[in-house]
């Protein structure tokens, strides 16, 4: 089969073979070629199965079409997805993405960090840990476009982020539990201190408060980061035992803590939704799967990992000839998705 080459993109495409050349070596935008130009003849180079030397054009062009995608944890069904959404979409733009889990430790964050640097990605999607604002502050500085994902620093606005509204999403949850009639309502959490986190976390004591429901701290559940399966589930059967025992409802503020509520549940004969009615906040599908099934708020993941693409892409093209997007915080809407558990 014949090797494709840029003249025939070219012939397909109706443009000159330098426009073509200017395109495939990220120098489109400099030479002031426009959008759809840049999209059709990237679309051409991809339909007829065009395959440039990625070596020699890294060495023209100081480029190696690669993104480093740092996540908490890439086995989590959340990161999954958004890992598969976010190489779909590079993909289109002939990028290629390297995966990294951090754990939530920040020294692992670091370290990826340095890794992803010495292979010369040409930028960084981040699910950051805490006190990672001043490494991502100097990739900056080195011209290294970062885009944060599914949470950010409240300080650092400098850095552009997508995520969910997580505080509009907690307060739609609460709404329609008190709605249902729930007034005792349990509130299962992690104990990282995480600005997502926080507003979620803020969003259980504002609505309560709201309705003029007394905010009871025994209530609320905090289970360690980082706990092993069994401890975190010794946990919450203990907090079930103790502390809320007699609550109608529990929210779980992330998906695999819902995991764990729904074995504890299990465990001791508590009945969902006649004994308590349970909400988690991130979709799973043990929970579409589980009888009852488990209404959760819902992230939009998909939407989020193309936004984060787009914004990356975006910036990996800017030549300092015109302004950048604003970097304030992409917040998007959760969905609440009402199931059996309530």
């Amino acid at each position: 089969m014949k090797k494709v080459s840029i003249s025939d993109i070219a012939r397909k495409a109706g443009v000159s073979v330098s426009t073509v050349s200017f395109v495939m070596n990220d120098k489109a935008v400099k030479m002031r070629i426009s959008r759809e130009v840049i999209e059709k003849v990237e679309n051409v180079a991809r339909e007829m199965g065009y395959r440039p030397n990625q070596l020699a054009r890294g060495l023209r062009t100081g480029k190696t079409k690669t993104i480093g995608l740092i996540v908490e944890n890439i086995s989590n069904a959340f990161f999954a997805s958004m890992a598969k959404t976010i190489e779909d979409e590079a993909k289109k733009y002939d990028y290629k993405v390297v995966y990294c889990s951090t754990d939530n430790d920040e020294t692992k964050a670091r370290e990826l960090i340095s890794m992803l640097s010495q292979r010369q990605v040409d930028g960084y999607i981040i699910t950051p840990t805490l006190g990672l604002a001043e490494e991502i502050r100097k990739l900056q500085a080195e011209n290294k476009p970062v885009v944060l994902i599914d949470r950010y620093f409240p300080e650092h606005e400098e850095i552009p982020s997508v995520l969910v509204d997580n505080y509009a999403g907690v307060t739609e949850g609460m709404e329609y539990l008190i709605n249902k009639g729930y007034r005792k309502i349990a509130l299962v959490t992690i104990e990282v201190d995480m600005a997502h986190m926080h507003d979620r976390l803020q969003a259980y004591y504002d609505t309560l408060k709201k309705h003029d429901i007394s905010v009871d701290p025994r209530l609320v559940k905090q289970v360690p980061y980082g706990y092993v399966r069994e401890a975190a589930l010794e946990e919450i059967e203990d907090f079930f035992s103790g502390d809320g025992k007699d609550s109608d409802a529990v929210f779980f503020l992330t998906n695999y803590l819902g995991v764990l509520g729904i074995e504890t549940t299990k465990k001791m004969n508590i009945r969902i939704p006649e004994d308590k009615a349970m909400l988690c906040f991130d979709d799973n599908d043990i929970f579409r799967l589980y009888t009852p099934t488990i209404s959760v708020i819902r992230q939009p993941i998909c939407e989020i990992g193309q936004q984060a693409m787009t914004a990356l892409i975006e910036r990996l093209r800017h030549t300092g000839t015109e302004a950048l997007p604003e970097n304030a915080p992409v917040k998007l809407s959760a969905e609440l998705v009402p199931r059996d558990s309530i």
